[in-house]
């Protein structure tokens, strides 16, 4: 490592923290404003109180510069649609009339307007809200919030940052608004957009701003030439004028690329640099590139996105070659912590040997401060930090619960035949109308039931020992029964059973599978007020003993209408759990893949007809950059495939996926081969049937007509209107009835009338159809 006087001003810091609080307090005091059971001076003082916890806990662990602005009610995206003043028209007056309740409507819409579009955040489970512009659009700044969090940090007499969600990525997010004509692109406003951004730094100025953190995350992925000199002109811009704070530039989640050299040259202050996983390559080009001179570097050398601890070795190492690289050189983790759970100390039930490997945002703001101050004083300063560190990573790697030699010889012995049904589809979807007898339009929804209080109570009910298995069992029964007797009354076609005893998608199954362990307290944002609590995946995977079979036979021995079977697909149980990082991913979603393979296979063996293997998260963990896709969609189609490849060509495999740009990814979709997919489609006003008409997609869809994101319930006019519109790209014959996602979320009134609504909409379509001679 370099002299230490060439660290001496290093600083610890972080670009954001997860924002619920220990106990999900902000969950809770948000859902009680919406219940009407919290004010709103109330939900504002929770908030603050959270903020305040967090900036001390983050200085006491030894952060030098906390991050301010990053904190929200719902999204920081959505934050950044009103800073700059982007509020939809059908969304001006509730926010003329009340902000706060404007800001929920256009997060979860009203009974009479429209949420604005949710779909995911870049390569995580986390969602924001797209930003909705057009021609006409105008921008005006609003520094309201951003100013009031600035001053309480700096009252406490902190060191803050303010962070904004940089111009270039706010418009690549966008897009346009609802009857906007074809081929408008919303950077085309970044002329327009620059002066507010440049009133709100000039405010943060005044407000005693010293940095500014600007996080242009869209960089990361494949851009444009007129993109990157957008990107110049940007910068260009906002480095012009005197009154303003210095200027940090972020980007993370992949490598800058070609943004690198336009960023560099510009006049902005500093650059803020994943080095983790992809993003390594930064650290080649940057070198390649002549570094920084001049300018602040904060270097990401702590993994922000999964929990496992880091390699202080590995990581002072790449921070020495930086040293030479810049003005200045400071430690991050390599993004927002929002993506990590608050606190590996809060678990109590992993096995010690797994919790020693675990670091949560709490323990890598730590490892953060720990690697500034071998930064700073020399790697004498933690000398027991480094053996101890060693010592845990040693034993991970030498751990007997990270390889099961049984689980890789069965994945070794794969070959392509296990990965492809035995019929093509034209032959399998003749055999399954057949079996199945179902009408035109066939109506279903994607899974889950609501999750009431009851249900929630009986699950607290057994694990604290109040009441016994069987008194458990009986209560999902009868839930059961009431679902089953609900859906056959209301009309569907394929039934669902609810999954009452479900905790989660992905956690219920990783407590039934080998090589994973489940957090009690590991809760992560997924978009608003739900937070998930992802497993960790720490070794081998294999299936003791059936999942689902039971209560799926349940169901179906209680209606003569098929119940789908429900299970998790491979890439979805990887990318919503904190996934091994020790082999590569498409290893371990072979592993999965025929964990579920069994269970699917069982499902067919006790009766199951239909049965429906989610990859929500296909899109997701797509590749930021093209370079990377190919190889990515091989593994990740494949082992859908080899899931799903053994069943007779009579039982109908159906998949499901929400929430995500599908365009990018319909060859893949089709390289599934699953008979049907259900798909998010109401918020986008059914944009994803064209873009499957556009492929060529030749298989069934349903793409959703109910919005279960938002409280609105959907007329029958406003299903048929859909559904309407779907027909004009996916032929009657080939399209499904059914929710955008899940219900376990939703009230059940609004279930109930909505999917009342739902099947009067397909039976009116139907009622018009051409009949067969």
């Amino acid at each position: 490592m370099t002299d230490k006087s060439a660290a001496a001003a290093a600083r610890a810091t972080v670009y954001g923290y997860p924002r619920q609080g220990a106990h999900r307090e902000l969950k809770k005091a948000v859902e009680g404003y919406w219940r009407g059971a919290v004010g709103a001076g109330t939900l504002r003082d929770t908030a603050a109180g959270l903020r305040r916890a967090n900036w001390e806990q983050l200085t006491a662990d030894g952060v030098h510069e906390i991050p301010t602005g990053d904190f929200s009610y719902y999204d920081h995206v959505l934050d950044t649609s009103v800073i700059v003043g982007a509020i939809p028209g059908r969304h001006r007056a509730a926010v003329d009339t009340d902000a706060l309740d404007g800001y929920f409507a256009m997060a979860r819409g009203t009974q009479d307007v429209a949420p604005l579009e949710m779909t995911k955040w870049f390569d995580t489970n986390y969602h924001y809200l797209v930003p909705e512009l057009g021609p006409g659009t105008g921008f005006r700044a609003d520094s309201t919030k951003q100013v009031a969090e600035l001053t309480e940090a700096l009252a406490l007499g902190l060191t803050a940052r303010p962070v904004l969600l940089g111009p270039v990525t706010y418009l690549l997010l966008a897009k346009p608004a609802p009857g906007v004509p074809d081929g408008f692109e919303p950077l085309t406003l970044l002329d327009r957009l620059l002066p507010v951004y440049a009133e709100v730094l000039a405010d943060l100025r005044a407000a005693g701003a010293d940095w500014v953190q600007l996080d242009e995350p869209a960089l990361v992925a494949d851009r444009t030439p007129a993109e990157l000199a957008a990107v110049a002109r940007a910068y260009h811009d906002l480095g012009g004028p005197t009154d303003r704070p210095k200027l940090l530039v972020a980007s993370y989640f992949d490598r800058l690329g070609e943004a690198l050299p336009v960023l560099a040259k510009s006049p902005v202050e500093g650059l803020a640099l994943d080095f983790t996983g992809p993003a390594a390559a930064n650290l080649e080009s940057l070198a390649s590139a002549g570094g920084l001179p001049g300018k602040r570097l904060v270097a990401g050398v702590v993994d922000g996105r999964n929990i496992w601890i880091n390699d202080f070795e590995k990581s002072l190492a790449t921070l020495g070659t930086l040293l030479g690289l810049a003005d200045r050189v400071d430690v991050a983790p390599s993004c927002s912590l929002l993506h990590v759970p608050l606190d590996a100390t809060a678990e109590h039930d992993i096995a010690p040997e797994i919790a020693g490997w675990l670091a949560f945002a709490r323990q890598k703001s730590t490892e953060v401060a720990t690697l500034t101050r071998a930064l700073t004083e020399g790697t004498g300063a933690i000398t027991a930090e480094l053996a101890a560190n060693r010592a845990a990573l040693a034993s991970r790697g030498g751990s007997a619960l990270t390889r099961d030699p049984a689980v890789r010889a069965r994945a070794a012995a794969v070959t392509g035949a296990d990965a492809r049904r035995s019929q093509p589809y034209e032959v399998r979807t003749a055999a399954q109308r057949a079996h199945l007898g179902l009408p035109p339009l066939p109506t279903t929804t994607i899974g889950s039931f609501p999750q009431t209080a009851d249900l929630r109570t009986a699950r607290a009910d057994l694990r604290a020992g109040r009441i016994d298995t069987a008194g458990y069992e009986e209560r999902i029964k009868e839930e059961i029964r009431d679902v089953l007797a609900f859906q056959e009354k209301a009309g569907l076609d394929v039934l669902v059973h609810g999954e009452p005893e479900r905790n989660d998608m992905v956690q219920y199954f990783a407590e039934q599978l080998t090589g994973y362990a489940a957090t009690r307290q590991g809760w992560v944002q997924s978009y608003g007020t739900r937070y998930v609590r992802p497993p960790v995946l720490a070794g081998d995977i294999s299936r003791p003993a059936p999942m689902t079979v039971r209560w799926t036979s349940y169901a179906q021995s209680h209606t003569a209408r098929p119940v789908k079977g429900m299970l998790t697909g491979p890439v979805t149980m990887l990318a919503w759990s904190f996934v091994r990082d020790d082999q590569p991913l498409g290893d371990t979603a072979r592993q999965v893949a025929l964990a579920l393979r069994d269970e699917v296979n069982d499902l067919e063996a006790a009766g199951t007809s239909v049965i429906q293997v989610d990859e929500p998260a296909l899109r997701e963990t797509l590749p930021l950059r093209n370079d990377g896709r190919a190889a990515y969609l091989a593994w990740a189609t494949e082992s859908f495939r080899l899931a799903t490849g053994g069943v007779r060509p009579d039982t109908q495999i159906h998949t499901h996926m929400c929430y995500a740009e599908f365009g990018d990814i319909v060859r893949a979709i089709d390289d599934l081969d699953a008979d049907v997919i259900s798909l998010e489609a109401a918020r986008s006003h059914m944009r994803v049937a064209g873009e499957l008409a556009a492929e060529g997609y030749p298989r069934e869809a349903g793409p959703g007509v109910y919005d279960i994101h938002s409280p609105r319930v959907p007329s029958t006019a406003e299903a048929t209107t859909l559904l309407r519109k779907g027909l004009e790209a996916i032929p009657a014959e080939r399209l499904w009835v059914n929710p955008d996602c899940g219900l376990k979320t939703r009230g059940w009134p609004e279930v109930r009338t909505s999917l009342e609504n739902l099947v009067a909409a397909a039976r009116e379509i139907r009622a018009g159809l051409p009949t067969a001679d």
